[in-house]
């Protein structure tokens, strides 16, 4: 229902009385509403800026506060909207079971308005839930009975954890409309996947002059060059801008040219969709790659094309390169090492707000809603750096506090590019091209002391192999471009961000 000019004027005056007047007593009054809980009375033309600057796609990720055990041991907190939070759990035998359950205790107090609210999830290995709070009192949850001795002990020893949506509700809700649109294939989906990538990592989109489809000429292309590819919209939009944030690369996707004995262009391509909608490892030709790229893949996708050094180019191994590509074709893309290339440290790879408490819970809620999911994504390596066999994650997670070896920690462990998952060797795209340069002798001498599956895209494109003399690219390449670029750019109308 539409705001009544009056309600709207009211609003209005209340934000622009409370900023001018009230802001430098913010602290020492507390106020019956803050100025962000009148936004959505305001006109949209109004409201939407203002609220589009406060919050982004980035809130619907929580911010871990810490984790509540017994009383004896009571945790504090700032929260959103209450200030002053306390938390404890209580053990205890209700239901009679073997181990109990649990009630936990939450205390908020000192709210900075009377409107505001803070919302919360709560995780142990073996479950998530969520609540949220409006009044200043002591607040009770039911964690009924606790998921037997494994549980319970870790409860006992680790707590519940608590994370809470600093956005609070509106921005909670503002994140969660940021969202939908990035996986969406309209124009709509591209203008928001471009604006998150601008404002969360600075990328600039500028317009590249005609022609966008370059007219490319296979003799000049080898084996061995590369191609990095960014799609900006519908499902593989979505999840590459995801991706390229978590990351900090401006490309989301890889493939890699080969040449065969009777110089015919191949692509290959770790991700390529096969006619059951199954994501796999192929080797395609070069005419029906691109003619899919550019006239049915509805993502939109950018193309780079990065011709290796001549000096790299000199030392690839085609052979090598070939037989490494055959031996991968048709097997799954790599799911399993998707997500450990680019955590590399405890707490330094993480774009704010998220960290491994946040991932961990993210698992946890995955691990409830697809499980078969779950385990492809992270199970099976997770148990590969325990040493372990079989373990799902709640047991994961039990069997590495058991060895004193925290979450964060388990996730730097590097992955190894000779593990064997049960549905064979894995690669993910920017893998499988590595692999091949490493299995081609690129890598030569330290060969064996380099673990690409540990390379995410950006590490990939910025290893010294590629062309950086840009008097050497063939002549098609940025044709009509006035800004020299050090590669070829050969799809699409903007130029690679921040070029």
């Amino acid at each position: 229902m539409a705001s009544s000019p009056f309600s709207v004027l009211f609003a209005a005056t209340l934000v622009v009385f409370t900023s001018s007047f009230l802001v430098p007593q913010l602290l020492a009054v507390k106020l019956p509403f803050h100025p962000r809980d009148v936004l959505p009375l305001l006109p949209r033309q109004v409201s939407w800026p203002v609220l589009n600057s406060l919050h982004s796609a980035a809130d619907l990720l929580p911010s871990f506060v810490g984790s509540a055990s017994s009383s004896n041991n009571t945790m504090e907190w700032k929260g959103a909207c209450f200030y002053k939070n306390t938390a404890w759990v209580e053990f205890h035998n209700r239901t009679g079971s073997e181990f109990g359950g649990g009630t936990l205790h939450i205390k908020v107090s000192n709210a900075h308005s009377w409107t505001c609210m803070d919302i919360y999830l709560f995780a142990t290995p073996y479950r998530v839930t969520w609540d949220y709070y409006f009044l200043s009192r002591e607040h009770t949850l039911e964690l009924g009975e606790w998921e037997g001795k494994a549980e319970y002990d870790y409860v006992r020893h680790k707590g519940v954890s608590i994370f809470l949506m600093q956005a609070g509700m509106l921005g909670t809700l503002r994140a969660l409309w940021d969202v939908f649109p990035l996986f969406t294939n309209t124009g709509w989906g591209e203008s928001s996947n471009i604006g998150f990538l601008k404002k969360h990592m600075g990328a600039s989109f500028d317009e590249r002059p005609k022609p966008w489809v370059t007219n490319i000429s296979v003799n000049d292309i080898h084996s061995g060059d590369f191609l990095a590819i960014s799609k900006i919209r519908g499902r593989w939009g979505g999840f590459e801008t995801l991706e390229k944030w978590v990351t900090g690369s401006y490309a989301g996707h890889t493939a890699v040219f080969l040449k065969d004995s009777e110089g015919k262009l191949w692509v290959g391509e770790s991700g390529n969709e096969n006619e059951q909608g199954e994501d796999i490892i192929a080797v395609l030709p070069w005419e029906e790659w691109w003619e899919f790229e550019v006239n049915k893949d509805d993502s939109d996708p950018h193309i780079a094309l990065l011709p290796l050094h001549p000096d790299m180019r000199a030392k690839f191994n085609e052979t090598a390169a070939w037989e490494y590509a055959r031996s991968m074709e048709g097997k799954p893309y790599g799911y399993h090492n998707l997500i450990f290339s680019w955590i590399d440290t405890i707490d330094k790879n993480y774009p704010p707000p998220l960290d491994a408490h946040v991932v961990a819970s993210v698992m946890t809620i995955w691990d409830h809603i697809q499980p078969a999911y779950a385990a492809n994504m992270w199970n099976e390596a997770l148990n590969k750096r325990l040493g372990t066999q079989g373990l799902d994650l709640p047991d994961i997670l039990v069997e590495s506090e058991k060895r004193g070896l925290s979450f964060d920690k388990l996730l730097t462990i590097p992955e190894q590019d000779d593990w064997v998952y049960n549905d064979g060797k894995s690669a993910s795209c920017v893998a499988f091209v590595l692999e091949m340069y490493k299995e081609a002798g690129l890598f030569d001498p330290i060969s064996r002391s380099i673990e690409v599956t540990e390379f995410t895209i950006k590490d990939a494109y910025m290893l010294k192999f590629f062309e950086s003399n840009s008097s050497r690219l063939p002549k098609w390449c940025n044709e009509g471009d006035n800004v020299e670029l050090p590669f070829c750019q050969i799809k699409d109308y903007y130029r690679p961000p921040n070029c």
